[in-house]
């Protein structure tokens, strides 16, 4: 899922494409030995970036994972090296409770808009 612009800043100099978020993502990825390093619903995965997962066939595109979803909060022991089907799943539940917000407040927009706006 791509990342927004806004939370984009959020990560060390203010991209996934800077030099001190590349050193970081080495770092993590090396640490996993350039696998999977699953989640606590997953941790037997272990698919090799690069090659077919085990599972889905697909090619394995490692992503670092902030486990807390704090993008802010860069301390290794917060990051994992995590496929595509683990880190999807992983913020699966994060994601569902922003999609609600989103839902709500565009919602209450449609309600303000649809008495007129007056407050």
């Amino acid at each position: 899922m791509p990342i927004s612009a806004e939370k984009m800043k959020r990560y060390p100099g203010g991209s996934i494409r800077s030099p001190e978020w590349l050193a970081i993502r080495k770092a993590i990825l090396d640490r996993a030995g350039n696998r999977c390093e699953g989640t606590p619903n997953r941790p037997e995965c272990r698919a090799v970036n690069g090659e077919a997962h085990p599972e889905t066939g697909s090619k394995v595109v490692l992503t670092i994972a902030h486990m807390d979803q704090d993008e802010t909060h860069n301390d290794p022991a917060n990051l994992r090296a995590l496929c595509q089907r683990c880190h999807n799943a992983w913020d699966r539940p994060h994601r569902a409770i922003n999609a609600s917000i989103t839902r709500h407040r565009k919602q209450g927009q449609n309600d303000l808009f649809a008495t007129g706006g007056a407050a």
